[in-house]
């Protein structure tokens, strides 16, 4: 009796160049569907408002958190160096 063996294999290599296209058109479409639904504000207006921001009493939060920065780094070096130094 005949043994019936088929040797079916197939190689894909187009689909990598697919998977590559698909991903730019779902990617442009994000990009416009952003510009679409940002309603036209992506751009500043010309000549738009200026902005001002002042932090009152910045100064002493800043020393306070050099003082906290070098308190850590002083725990950190008593923690590394070996006792017999």
């Amino acid at each position: 009796m005949a043994d019936n063996t088929a040797n079916n294999t197939q190689s894909s290599g187009g689909n990598g160049a697919m998977a590559f296209i698909l991903g730019g058109v779902v990617v442009a479409l994000g990009v416009l569907g952003y510009i679409v639904f940002a309603g036209g504000d992506l751009l500043p207006a010309s000549g738009g408002d200026d902005v001002t921001i002042t932090i009152d009493g910045g100064a002493g939060a800043a020393e306070e958190a050099a003082g906290a920065l070098e308190g850590a780094a002083t725990a950190v070096e008593e923690a590394v160096t070996p006792a017999g130094d």
